[in-house]
């Protein structure tokens, strides 16, 4: 039998081999990893669904395989006494995408045509179908109805991929109907039009080329919709840290012999989780087909770790009802986890607030962009060492620099800054009780 790729998450359509565990010809046992995958920004194995021997392996390191596509053909334990199996299908079926149908040009227009007219929308309420922002005004720029787009995602949710297939079939319409008015010309040996040529950057001197990792791609497409689709506003503010790092240092040694690492994030993560149940607004989302603001009743912070790989946001869940040690203890499991891409798909997603925190490199000031469908985001520069008067003295204190970025259809300028004060009072004048192992 030929074990396939299944649904991993829904919207995940496809993924890349990052490596292959198995040979040809070896025994497997149930649920032992056949290979690794890269979906998006997690990477997971596939396991062997029976015992048995692999007689083939359709794939490749490195190549973009679909769900449902074929992976490796597996022979179950007891069936080689059975009826001769069917030889496995040529690799080409699995290893390139689905060969184009060699029908003739001419009856290409009318399937065609039938796949991109027949569809529509239709809602007892006239909502209009469910789409991303970002997928919306591409549409309205565009001039196409969306009506005519059949969704895959969840509900019949039309996303940018649906959107651009919509547009190539539109596109397969019109070129082949073109071609076939001018078939003659060319069978009479008249000229055909070249292909559009990419730039050669190579003739102003060397280059090299890398493929976008689904990662990459997937924070790329990402960064576009919430840059085109939020009115985003940005809050900038500063919070003197010189007694929460003397805490720190305090009490650092105490969580390290409970395997716990608290650091600087830690203290903000429960500062935040607090902060988002007295101003639900920043924790809340938007959706704009139902014009409706979605409150949660729940506290799930994602937190950016830059890997090799790129940024990925891993979520920490319920952290308005964790203490300081939790928080600390999940928030370092999480992240090596995240940095060795071990971390699953279900724990990058469902987040309601992000941190993006850059003072461990050496970060001052920026304005993060907003990880959608979530309002808020919080970018933290690096501490440093400044004069600040106070009470009519000058002294150095340790300043750390904020930025909250927020989706304004949402959040005022008034919501966004009494949201900002509280937290930074949550940091300067953090309780000491709340660093007691518990």
């Amino acid at each position: 039998m030929d074990v396939k790729l299944p649904q991993l998450a829904e919207g995940v359509e496809s993924g890349t081999v990052v490596s292959i565990l198995v040979a040809e010809g070896q025994e497997v046992k149930k649920d032992q990893a056949l290979m690794e995958l890269e979906t998006q920004k997690a990477v997971g194995s596939i396991p062997a669904p029976s015992s048995g021997m692999v007689t083939k392996i359709y794939v490749k390191q490195g190549m973009e395989v679909a769900v449902g596509q074929a992976l490796i053909a597996l022979e179950s334990s007891g069936a080689a006494s059975a009826a001769s199996p069917k030889p496995p299908q040529a690799p080409a079926t699995t290893e390139a995408p689905p060969a184009k149908p060699s029908t003739p040009p001419q009856t290409q227009p009318a399937t065609t045509a039938v796949a991109v007219e027949n569809y529509h929308y239709e809602s007892k309420s006239g909502a209009p179908p469910p789409a991303p922002p970002s997928v919306r005004k591409i549409a309205h720029d565009l001039g196409i109805d969306l009506t005519r787009i059949k969704g895959s995602e969840a509900g019949g949710r039309i996303n940018l991929g649906d959107l651009r297939a919509y547009v190539q079939r539109l596109q397969q319409v019109a070129f082949h109907s073109v071609q076939s008015s001018a078939q003659p010309a060319a069978s009479a040996g008249g000229p055909t039009p070249a292909p559009s040529e990419a730039i050669d950057f190579a003739k102003w001197g060397p280059i090299r080329r890398e493929k976008m990792s689904p990662l990459r791609r997937t924070v790329s497409r990402r960064m576009v919709e919430s840059w085109t689709t939020i009115p985003k506003i940005n809050q900038f503010a500063d919070a003197d840290i010189t007694a929460l790092l003397a805490l720190r240092k305090k009490h650092a040694a105490a969580y390290e012999q409970k395997g716990a690492h608290l650091t600087f994030t830690s203290f903000l993560l429960l500062v935040l989780g607090r902060a988002l149940k007295t101003h639900p607004r920043a924790n809340s989302s938007m959706d704009e087909a139902a014009h409706e603001i979605v409150y949660k009743d729940y506290c799930h912070i994602g937190v950016a770790v830059d890997t090799e790989g790129g940024l990925i946001v891993p979520i920490l869940r319920d952290v308005d009802r964790k203490n300081l040690l939790q928080l600390s203890e999940e928030l370092h499991a999480l992240t090596e986890k995240t940095r060795q891409r071990k971390v699953s798909l279900e724990e990058l997603q469902g987040g309601t607030f992000t941190i993006s925190n850059q003072g461990s490199i050496g970060g001052s000031h920026f304005t993060p962009i907003i990880y959608a469908p979530q309002v808020a985001i919080l970018g933290v520069g690096q501490g440093q060492a400044k004069p600040v008067a106070i009470d009519g003295k000058i002294a150095i204190r340790t300043i750390v620099p904020l930025c909250l970025a927020y989706d304004h259809r949402v959040l005022d300028g008034a919501d966004a800054v009494r949201f900002l004060k509280d937290v930074i009072a949550g940091l300067e004048a953090f309780d000491e009780a709340d660093l007691k192992l518990k």
